[in-house]
């Protein structure tokens, strides 16, 4: 049997982060570093936002540079993982109702993380994507489904971001305001001691909830890392920080 898998939030933050050096993509290279190497990954992305469960099955899935204002070496940069139509259909097993669709691919929210955390590109990735329609309950419950693939060698990646409000966002600001910090804590607080209930009901924070988005889809990938760990994993904080006022790049490794 494999060894037992982590699961892996990811605050992808600004794309630049994959071609730049940070504090933040070396706090990615160290999660790399601190875990098992996984035999496949499985990205749930917030860049991929649908109307009902997809996720591809293509022996070569394509890049997606779903990305605008950037500097254009950031559409130069390659990630030619192989695909696994083997852990999509696997994926598909889990979750009722997932169907394929290869029109998407790899976009930034999952290349710009795993070119840093695994350069190479050497190991097979899916990509899952977040269906819009449905509530956080929904998406912790599918990570829940999503366990058994932990002891398969399957590294379960989610990256978002805990706040994501571009609407907000100061560009000449190296911090967080006072109410993106204050949520950031929140949900650090609330997974660190295994409160996920105060997760899924992240309005209960209050107006420090409000602001720190305006759709939650950067916010439920967490979800399903959150439903796919168990009560006694370990959970470990990586660039607990935010930056540009409104967005945070707070990282978690459970298990």
């Amino acid at each position: 049997m494999s060894q037992r898998m982590p699961v892996v939030f990811v605050g992808h933050g600004s794309p630049m982060n994959a071609v730049e050096d940070s504090a933040f993509s070396e706090g990615w290279k160290k999660i790399a570093a601190d875990i098992p190497v996984p035999t496949a990954i499985l990205m749930v992305s917030a860049h991929w936002m649908t109307e009902g469960s997809f996720v591809n099955d293509s022996a070569s899935p394509k890049m997606v540079y779903d990305m605008y204002g950037v500097p254009e070496e950031l559409h130069a940069v390659k990630y030619n993982a192989p695909g696994s139509a083997e852990l999509a259909h696997r994926v598909q097993s889990l979750l009722n109702g997932t169907s394929v669709d290869n029109t998407w691919g790899i976009d930034h929210g999952a290349w710009s993380v795993l070119r840093r955390m695994y350069p190479k590109a050497d190991i097979p990735v899916v990509q899952l994507s977040v269906d819009m329609t449905k509530d956080a309950a929904y998406h912790f419950n599918l990570g829940k489904a999503l366990a058994p693939l932990r002891d398969e060698g399957v590294l379960v990646i989610a990256s978002g971001n805990v706040v994501h409000n571009l609407s907000r966002v100061d560009w000449n600001m190296d911090g967080g305001y006072d109410w993106a910090r204050q949520f950031d804590s929140y949900i650090t607080s609330a997974v660190k001691e295994h409160r996920f209930s105060d997760v899924i009901h992240y309005e209960k924070a209050g107006s420090c909830a409000q602001k720190s988005f305006t759709t939650p889809d950067h916010f439920f990938p967490l979800l399903y890392v959150l439903g796919a760990s168990d009560d006694e994993d370990e959970v470990r904080v990586y660039n607990n920080e935010c930056a540009l006022g409104a967005i945070s790049l707070t990282c978690f490794v459970i298990g």
